[in-house]
């Protein structure tokens, strides 16, 4: 039977929630801002490879939220602009309820929500699980980056952005590699080539696919559909330009 939750009841079933994820936490919330104590339950799920998901709406987060994110390589963002639902699960339990991922709201609001377990709601459990599946399917996963500012000795801003490449080319002629022989090229791992790519705005992932964004087509980028999914083969001559 579902349970209901207050403000307090909400803050604490949901850190219990995150710290009890065994396999996937999906962490659906229109806005973010997060509990240092939230922090670091994701942390040590990300350094346990748990498979984290966060769907939020707003693209402009707060530089703090930003930087912490984008150090969370294997958590997986993705933005939903008509999403205004609150809901948080993992393979166990889910809570759908009024209060953002926001330490703010968490502090300050009146909020009230639901507690479901898969063991003594299962159908209820399904239906929470499918309409989050959804939200994912239709969010675009995008890759966190964000231009950090430090101060230079003569107290101007220098900001140190990701290298972008915008050079168009023929590439009738080339010679088309996947991400792993990019990586043998290159000498970084795949995984390092895949962030490069979609800090460099050329392709995103959605689901389980690879695709190209309009720069990464006009860069070469082609689409190809194999075993495990959508992927992009690139002319050999971006390895040179990836660091």
């Amino acid at each position: 039977m579902a349970k209901f939750l207050n403000t307090t009841g909400v803050s604490y079933h949901l850190e219990e929630l995150i710290k009890s994820t065994t396999d996937r936490l999906i962490l659906i919330s229109p806005y973010l801002q997060f509990h240092a104590r939230v922090k670091d339950h994701i942390h040590n799920l990300n350094i346990q490879k748990r498979d984290i998901r966060i769907v939020y709406r707003e693209s402009k987060l707060q530089l703090d939220e930003s930087n912490w994110l984008e150090s969370q390589i294997g958590v997986r963002t993705s933005i939903c602009p008509s999403l205004h639902a609150k809901c948080y699960l993992n393979e166990n339990e889910a809570i759908v309820t009024s209060m953002n991922l926001y330490s703010f709201s968490q502090q300050n609001n009146d909020e009230m929500g639901i507690h479901v377990t898969k063991e003594n709601d299962p159908d209820l459990y399904k239906d929470i699980y499918e309409e989050a599946q959804r939200l994912l399917t239709i969010s675009e996963e995008i890759r966190v980056t964000v231009k950090k500012v430090d101060k230079t000795s003569n107290g101007q801003k220098n900001k140190i952005e990701t290298p972008v490449i915008n050079k168009k080319g023929d590439f009738s002629k080339a010679v088309y590699k996947t991400t792993k022989e990019l990586s043998e090229l290159s000498g970084l791992s795949s995984r390092k080539i895949n962030e490069w790519l979609v800090d460099n705005k050329l392709m995103y992932k959605k689901d389980e696919n690879w695709l190209s964004t309009k720069k990464g087509v006009e860069l070469g980028g082609i689409s190809k559909e194999g075993q495990y999914g959508k992927f992009i083969i690139w002319p050999e001559e971006i390895a040179k330009e990836i660091k």
